[in-house]
């Protein structure tokens, strides 16, 4: 574990859970041709990450690697957190239903009594956008509408609301959180094939350029916005509006369908 010291006072978040690629990283399902990633740069990349986790006042909570289950440094999809209780997914791929055990055992430590996504539902964090007391969940290849239905009572019992968004004919992304982001003061980073959904009307879009779309994939974090390296037209955007923004390197994590949210559980 890292402790910041006082930047923990006062913040919206206060820890994250996170874990390193295993060894056998480069055996885990992508979607994208994008080359093998290299092991030794991921371990280098993801520590710069939890660096500028701590940098934006989080104490980070680091569980081993685990050569059993090569995507589960993508720890998000495991569970949904929130300030008034943590819910327990059932990832939509087979190869990574093994990985939730660890988090629940970890999350019960911070949370009292997780919910838990029951068969035949699946969930994957990564389809899942909060956006201040309401929610996006995302029904894709790896979110069903069991699972999303059984998400939505789980919230409104937290007193959330929530709408699903089928992105399954949505090309080029795989998890809803691969094309929005939630910024808070009613922001929202959205991809062009997104941007005219009526789910999204109430908000102020902050679009992205379509050559910069990976770029979506960002994270709010106590006043700080990370954001992948590479991307200076949105870049300039965020900081146009004000936003302190944090680059890192994702490269890796890129090729194996993972974004900046989808290394942390963040509460």
């Amino acid at each position: 574990m890292t402790e910041s010291g006082d930047k923990r006072r006062d913040c919206a978040f206060t820890r994250a859970i996170v874990r390193p690629p295993s060894a056998n990283f480069s055996t885990g399902l992508t979607t994208v041709d994008l080359g093998i990633p290299n092991y030794y740069l991921s371990l280098t990349q993801h520590a710069a990450y939890c660096k500028a986790l701590v940098s934006c006042g989080l104490l980070v909570i680091e569980l081993p690697a685990d050569d059993n289950y090569p995507d589960s440094t993508f720890v998000e999809d495991t569970a949904i957190v929130t300030k008034r209780g943590a819910i327990i997914t059932r990832p939509g791929a087979q190869t990574r239903l093994g990985e939730i055990s660890s988090i629940s055992r970890e999350l019960s430590r911070w949370v009292n009594k997780p919910a838990v996504i029951e068969a035949p539902g699946t969930v994957d964090g990564g389809d899942v956008c909060e956006a201040g007391e309401h929610f996006f969940i995302g029904i894709s290849e790896r979110t069903n509408e069991a699972g999303a239905n059984q998400l939505s009572r789980l919230l409104w019992e937290l007193d959330y609301s929530s709408e699903l968004v089928d992105i399954r004919g949505v090309r080029g992304i795989l998890h809803l959180k691969s094309g929005i982001a939630y910024l808070g003061r009613n922001e929202l980073v959205v991809i062009d094939a997104l941007a005219d959904s009526e789910r999204f009307k109430g908000y102020e879009m902050i679009k992205v350029h379509p050559s910069e779309e990976y770029a979506a994939n960002c994270v709010v974090i106590n006043g700080s916005v990370l954001i992948a390296a590479g991307f200076p037209l949105f870049e300039k955007q965020l900081r146009d509006r004000g936003y302190r923004t944090i680059s890192l390197e994702m490269s890796e994590f890129q090729k194996m369908d993972g974004g900046l949210s989808c290394l942390s559980l963040r509460f």
